[in-house]
Protein backbone atom coordinates (compact mmCIF):
# COMPACT_ATOMS: atom_id res chain seq x y z
CA UNK A 1 0.00 0.00 0.00
CA UNK A 2 2.79 2.37 0.88
CA UNK A 3 6.10 2.58 -0.31
CA UNK A 4 8.66 5.11 0.96
CA UNK A 5 11.55 5.17 -1.51
CA UNK A 6 15.20 6.88 -0.60
CA UNK A 7 13.24 9.70 1.50
CA UNK A 8 15.11 12.29 2.89
CA UNK A 9 14.10 15.78 5.52
CA UNK A 10 14.60 17.90 8.10
CA UNK A 11 14.76 21.57 8.94
CA UNK A 12 16.79 24.80 7.95
CA UNK A 13 18.34 22.67 5.07
CA UNK A 14 19.97 20.02 7.33
CA UNK A 15 18.30 16.63 7.00
CA UNK A 16 17.75 14.35 9.90
CA UNK A 17 16.49 11.95 7.94
CA UNK A 18 18.13 10.75 4.77
CA UNK A 19 17.59 7.64 2.12
CA UNK A 20 14.44 5.96 4.12
CA UNK A 21 13.11 3.36 2.58
CA UNK A 22 9.84 1.58 4.11
CA UNK A 23 7.05 -0.75 2.51
CA UNK A 24 3.79 -1.15 4.37
CA UNK A 25 1.43 -3.74 3.09
CA UNK A 26 -2.31 -4.24 3.07
CA UNK A 27 -3.61 -4.99 6.20
CA UNK A 28 -0.04 -5.06 7.98
CA UNK A 29 1.24 -3.71 11.07
CA UNK A 30 4.61 -1.59 10.44
CA UNK A 31 6.88 -0.64 13.92
CA UNK A 32 9.03 1.82 13.71
CA UNK A 33 11.43 1.68 16.51
CA UNK A 34 14.28 3.81 17.67
CA UNK A 35 15.74 6.07 20.12
CA UNK A 36 13.86 9.55 20.86
CA UNK A 37 15.88 11.78 18.22
CA UNK A 38 16.53 9.03 15.99
CA UNK A 39 14.13 10.60 13.43
CA UNK A 40 10.85 9.03 13.51
CA UNK A 41 8.67 12.17 13.69
CA UNK A 42 10.24 13.61 11.15
CA UNK A 43 10.01 10.90 9.15
CA UNK A 44 5.82 10.68 10.14
CA UNK A 45 5.67 14.43 9.23
CA UNK A 46 7.30 14.13 5.80
CA UNK A 47 4.69 11.05 4.37
CA UNK A 48 2.13 13.13 6.11
CA UNK A 49 3.27 16.06 3.71
CA UNK A 50 3.65 18.44 7.23
CA UNK A 51 7.44 18.50 6.41
CA UNK A 52 8.37 18.77 2.88
CA UNK A 53 11.11 16.01 1.13
CA UNK A 54 13.90 16.99 0.07
CA UNK A 55 14.81 13.75 -1.86
CA UNK A 56 12.96 10.52 -2.42
CA UNK A 57 9.29 9.56 -2.59
CA UNK A 58 5.98 8.51 -1.03
CA UNK A 59 3.78 6.48 -2.94
CA UNK A 60 -0.02 5.07 -2.13
CA UNK A 61 -1.55 2.81 -3.91
CA UNK A 62 0.52 3.38 -6.62
CA UNK A 63 -0.40 7.41 -6.55
CA UNK A 64 2.91 9.67 -5.87
CA UNK A 65 2.02 11.61 -3.03
CA UNK A 66 5.39 13.52 -2.89
CA UNK A 67 5.37 16.71 -2.26
CA UNK A 68 1.47 17.48 -1.98
CA UNK A 69 -0.09 19.14 0.71
CA UNK A 70 -1.19 17.47 3.88
CA UNK A 71 -4.81 17.64 3.20
CA UNK A 72 -4.47 16.00 -0.17
CA UNK A 73 -2.66 13.21 1.20
CA UNK A 74 -5.32 13.09 4.04
CA UNK A 75 -7.82 12.51 1.47
CA UNK A 76 -5.86 9.88 -0.20
CA UNK A 77 -6.51 7.85 2.88
CA UNK A 78 -3.39 8.18 5.44
CA UNK A 79 -4.31 9.85 9.05
CA UNK A 80 -1.67 10.45 10.82
CA UNK A 81 -1.87 10.72 15.24
CA UNK A 82 0.51 12.91 16.48
CA UNK A 83 2.59 12.38 19.76
CA UNK A 84 0.71 15.74 21.18
CA UNK A 85 -2.69 14.54 19.75
CA UNK A 86 -3.56 18.20 19.21
CA UNK A 87 -7.36 17.76 20.34
CA UNK A 88 -9.02 20.84 20.71
CA UNK A 89 -9.86 21.02 24.13
CA UNK A 90 -12.76 23.03 24.48
CA UNK A 91 -14.42 21.18 22.66
CA UNK A 92 -16.62 18.25 22.93
CA UNK A 93 -15.85 14.38 22.52
CA UNK A 94 -18.11 14.48 19.86
CA UNK A 95 -17.59 18.14 18.53
CA UNK A 96 -14.01 16.64 18.15
CA UNK A 97 -15.15 13.27 16.46
CA UNK A 98 -17.20 15.32 13.90
CA UNK A 99 -13.95 17.33 12.48
CA UNK A 100 -12.01 14.43 12.16
CA UNK A 101 -14.35 13.17 9.86
CA UNK A 102 -13.93 17.15 7.86
CA UNK A 103 -14.75 17.83 5.32
CA UNK A 104 -17.17 14.95 4.56
CA UNK A 105 -20.40 14.68 7.21
CA UNK A 106 -19.54 12.09 9.58
CA UNK A 107 -21.54 9.03 8.92
CA UNK A 108 -23.08 6.33 11.54
CA UNK A 109 -20.66 3.69 10.52
CA UNK A 110 -17.75 5.27 11.44
CA UNK A 111 -19.01 6.72 15.07
CA UNK A 112 -20.14 3.03 15.49
CA UNK A 113 -16.17 2.08 14.76
CA UNK A 114 -14.73 4.57 17.43
CA UNK A 115 -17.45 3.88 19.93
CA UNK A 116 -17.03 -0.08 19.71
CA UNK A 117 -13.59 0.30 19.90
CA UNK A 118 -13.25 2.81 22.35
CA UNK A 119 -16.52 2.65 24.93
CA UNK A 120 -15.42 5.06 27.34
CA UNK A 121 -15.72 7.67 24.21
CA UNK A 122 -18.82 7.23 23.85
CA UNK A 123 -19.72 7.79 27.55
CA UNK A 124 -17.80 10.84 27.41
CA UNK A 125 -19.20 12.16 24.46
CA UNK A 126 -20.67 15.59 25.77
CA UNK A 127 -17.53 15.82 28.03
CA UNK A 128 -14.87 18.80 27.17
CA UNK A 129 -11.51 17.02 25.55
CA UNK A 130 -9.47 18.65 28.29
CA UNK A 131 -10.85 17.59 30.84
CA UNK A 132 -10.19 13.80 29.85
CA UNK A 133 -7.01 11.92 31.66
CA UNK A 134 -4.56 11.03 29.46
CA UNK A 135 -5.31 7.57 27.96
CA UNK A 136 -8.84 8.76 26.83
CA UNK A 137 -7.03 11.69 25.50
CA UNK A 138 -4.93 9.18 23.46
CA UNK A 139 -8.20 7.25 22.80
CA UNK A 140 -9.79 10.50 21.21
CA UNK A 141 -6.74 11.38 18.80
CA UNK A 142 -6.66 7.83 17.65
CA UNK A 143 -10.49 8.10 17.21
CA UNK A 144 -10.25 11.59 15.71
CA UNK A 145 -8.42 9.94 13.04
CA UNK A 146 -10.57 6.92 12.16
CA UNK A 147 -13.33 9.17 11.50
CA UNK A 148 -11.45 9.81 8.08
CA UNK A 149 -12.02 6.23 7.45
CA UNK A 150 -8.45 6.12 6.24
CA UNK A 151 -6.53 3.26 3.85
CA UNK A 152 -3.37 4.06 6.34
CA UNK A 153 -3.30 5.09 9.82
CA UNK A 154 -0.05 6.36 11.03
CA UNK A 155 0.48 6.57 15.24
CA UNK A 156 3.44 8.26 16.38
CA UNK A 157 4.65 7.40 19.81
CA UNK A 158 0.94 6.36 21.22
CA UNK A 159 2.14 5.84 24.52
CA UNK A 160 3.76 9.40 25.06
CA UNK A 161 2.57 10.44 28.48
CA UNK A 162 1.14 7.14 29.53
CA UNK A 163 1.21 5.25 32.60
CA UNK A 164 2.45 1.58 31.76
CA UNK A 165 -0.78 -0.39 32.38
CA UNK A 166 -2.86 2.46 30.22
CA UNK A 167 -0.32 2.16 27.85
CA UNK A 168 -0.62 -1.55 27.64
CA UNK A 169 -4.52 -0.81 26.93
CA UNK A 170 -3.64 1.53 24.30
CA UNK A 171 -1.43 -1.02 22.39
CA UNK A 172 -4.16 -3.69 22.88
CA UNK A 173 -6.62 -1.32 21.13
CA UNK A 174 -4.65 -1.71 18.45
CA UNK A 175 -4.19 -4.69 17.93
CA UNK A 176 -8.02 -4.87 17.70
CA UNK A 177 -7.68 -2.21 14.76
CA UNK A 178 -5.39 -4.58 12.83
CA UNK A 179 -8.00 -7.37 13.30
CA UNK A 180 -10.11 -5.03 12.00
CA UNK A 181 -8.27 -4.99 8.82
CA UNK A 182 -6.68 -1.31 9.62
CA UNK A 183 -3.43 -0.90 8.14
CA UNK A 184 -1.35 0.41 10.20
CA UNK A 185 2.15 2.50 10.71
CA UNK A 186 3.44 2.66 14.05
CA UNK A 187 6.59 4.72 16.06
CA UNK A 188 7.50 4.02 19.27
CA UNK A 189 10.25 4.28 21.78
CA UNK A 190 9.01 1.18 23.72
CA UNK A 191 9.93 -1.59 21.60
CA UNK A 192 8.09 -4.67 23.39
CA UNK A 193 5.13 -3.10 22.89
CA UNK A 194 5.62 -1.89 19.24
CA UNK A 195 6.73 -5.34 18.35
CA UNK A 196 3.62 -7.17 20.23
CA UNK A 197 1.28 -5.88 17.99
CA UNK A 198 3.67 -5.16 14.50
CA UNK A 199 4.05 -7.73 12.12
CA UNK A 200 7.11 -6.82 10.91
CA UNK A 201 9.70 -3.54 11.73
CA UNK A 202 12.19 -0.99 10.74
CA UNK A 203 14.94 0.25 13.62
CA UNK A 204 15.86 4.07 12.94
CA UNK A 205 19.01 5.16 14.21
CA UNK A 206 19.96 8.70 13.24
CA UNK A 207 18.08 9.43 10.64
CA UNK A 208 18.86 6.31 8.98
CA UNK A 209 17.22 2.23 8.44
CA UNK A 210 19.53 0.26 10.54
CA UNK A 211 17.75 -3.03 11.05
CA UNK A 212 14.41 -4.09 9.72
CA UNK A 213 12.58 -7.89 9.60
CA UNK A 214 9.36 -9.50 11.15
CA UNK A 215 8.98 -8.80 14.77
CA UNK A 216 10.44 -12.13 15.55
CA UNK A 217 13.41 -11.65 14.07
CA UNK A 218 13.88 -8.13 15.42
CA UNK A 219 12.71 -9.62 18.84
CA UNK A 220 15.76 -12.27 18.90
CA UNK A 221 17.91 -9.72 17.19
CA UNK A 222 21.40 -9.32 19.46
CA UNK A 223 21.54 -5.69 18.44
CA UNK A 224 17.77 -4.90 19.42
CA UNK A 225 17.99 -6.95 22.81
CA UNK A 226 21.38 -4.50 24.07
CA UNK A 227 19.88 -1.37 22.52
CA UNK A 228 16.27 -1.55 23.20
CA UNK A 229 14.85 -4.44 25.28
CA UNK A 230 17.36 -4.40 28.12
CA UNK A 231 19.25 -7.66 27.62
CA UNK A 232 23.13 -7.69 28.13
Amino acid sequence: MLEVAGLAAGYLGERVIDGIDVEVRTGEAVAIVGSNGAGKTTLFRSIAGLLPAMDGSVVLDGKDLTRRPAHRISRAGIAYVPAERHLFPAMTVKSNLVLGAYPKRPDAKAFELVYDLFPRLAERQRQQAGTLSGGEQQMLAVGRALMARPRLLMLDEPTTGLAPKIAQVAFEALEGLKQEGMTLLIAEQQVPLALSVADRGYVLENGRIRLSGTSEELDRNPEVQRAYLGVA
